[in-house]
């Protein structure tokens, strides 16, 4: 981050007088008081704990100012808000790099299609993306900050909980190029509806600007939410942007698409991952990359950790984990997937299938549906766990297959007894379900 600690006083509008304090080229800001290093600046955010009991603590560590809401004994810039500060600050920041940015949105698939693009792009630019799940008030700030002085494009993905996060994320980061993967059930304990979900993730045009392009499903929800004269590239059956040849593999896919003249192979599986793999291609397409770049940038994709991963437990059986986080649309596809892999000679399918969080009023019926997904002529054995499963463990009707658990550890336990060597295992469920716990536990401790 090449700022000094006087422009950004400046920046923020700070209240006290900046201008007596010395000036020097601030490295970088962390608002976790453990990460500072010397000559940092400290950001106090209130959460649980409030920052600023921590400044004391960062100074300690090296931070050579910190921004604060309060007078304190050490070198700060006083500000009314320190997050929108930090906003700010990110917001003047992208405008003085003049990075170009690739914003990523979508109730599914947002973070493969985020790694993708970056993979395809860092083929032929110095590239940046979101880290983790910093993607949202104070994540994206934080990416913006973060990126390397030589950082030709940045990929941002953008989360949303609520109505209006996508509108605000895009407002700061003023995105040239935009991509909204799916329109799915994600948040609807707070967002209500789909069509809220629809609009909620059109918000992502709040800063595109209608010159540049927003790349959009197919799917007519958002119909009603684009703006007039927006710039917009449809993807699906028959529209601008499409996949053909499609062929999967257990572990990976190749197809092609209507805009290239070359066939793609992703060392991931499951067909959704196709048009996540096609959107990052399009996007390249678009950036000026060769053919042969965008194929062999996707060849090489390394995805952020617990996305459609496959693992293997200790007695040899294979674990497909796909526990980041988990909703109706996206647990239909993985099932899809799985159940279409050839089973190992000798081996079954299991499934082990967790709550599905933030779902509202409609949680019970969504997950009751499930069962509409789950082909018992192919699936030896379905486990259940948390306390929305017990709505599809009582429309299995009994099903001597189907078992349900209310305690994570008699479900790690029943599993390994379970699980045989030459078995394919399917885990999916969101990340609060911590069913990753489980499946670290057969990596290491069965026989």
């Amino acid at each position: 981050m090449k700022l000094t600690l006087k422009e950004i006083a400046k920046v923020v509008h700070a209240k006290n007088d900046w201008s007596v304090l010395t000036d020097r080229e601030i490295p970088k800001i962390e608002f976790d008081s453990r990460l500072i290093e010397p000559g940092d600046l400290f950001l106090p955010l209130k959460g649980v704990r409030d920052g600023h009991d921590f400044i004391p603590t960062a100074f300690e560590n090296g931070a050579f100012a910190t921004f604060s809401e309060k007078k304190v004994e050490q070198t700060h810039l006083l500000v009314d808000d320190c997050l929108k500060a930090f906003q700010e600050l990110a917001k003047y920041y992208l405008e003085k790099t003049n990075v170009e940015v690739i914003a990523v949105t979508g109730s599914n698939g947002k973070t493969t299609t985020k790694d993708m693009i970056a993979a395809v792009l860092s083929e032929k630019y110095s590239t940046y993306k979101t880290q983790g799940n910093h993607n949202n008030e104070i994540g994206l700030p934080y990416t913006v900050l973060h990126m390397p002085d030589n950082t030709q494009k940045l990929v941002l993905e953008m989360g949303m909980d609520h109505p209006g996060d996508i509108d605000f994320l895009s407002n700061l980061a003023q995105p040239d190029l935009a991509i909204i993967t799916l329109i799915g059930e994600a948040h609807l304990e707070f967002m209500g509806n789909r069509r809220n979900i629809a609009k909620g993730k059109m918000g992502i045009q709040a800063g595109l600007g209608v010159e540049n392009e927003l790349i959009a499903p197919a799917d007519p929800i958002i119909n009603e939410f684009i703006y007039n004269q927006q710039k917009i590239t449809r993807f699906g059956a028959d529209e601008d942007i499409f996949v053909t040849n499609l062929v999967e593999h257990r572990n990976y896919l190749s197809f092609n698409t209507n805009f290239l003249n070359v066939t793609i192979t992703i060392p991931v599986p499951g067909k959704y991952n196709a048009t996540n793999a096609m959107l990052a291609a399009y996007v390249g397409f678009k950036m000026g990359l060769s053919e042969k770049e965008i194929k062999q940038g996707l060849e090489h994709v390394e995805l952020t950790r617990n996305r459609t991963e496959w693992k293997k437990a200790a007695n040899g059986a294979d674990i497909l984990a796909d526990v980041y986080n988990a909703n109706p649309t996206a647990m239909r596809l993985i099932l899809e997937t799985f159940q279409a892999i050839e089973k190992n000679e000798g081996g079954r399918k299991l499934v082990v299938l967790a709550d599905m969080l933030e779902l509202g009023n409609q949680s019970a019926e969504l997950h009751a549906k499930m069962i509409e997904s789950l082909n018992f002529e192919i699936l030896d054995k379905v486990y259940l766990y948390g306390p929305m499963m017990k709505s599809l463990y009582q429309v299995a009707n009994g099903n001597p297959n189907v078992s349900y658990f209310t305690d994570l550890e008699n479900l790690s336990a029943t599993i390994k007894k379970d699980l045989q060597p030459n078995d394919q295992i399917l885990f999916k469920g969101s990340n609060g379900m911590k069913l990753f716990n489980v499946i670290e536990d057969l990596e290491k401790n069965i026989s």
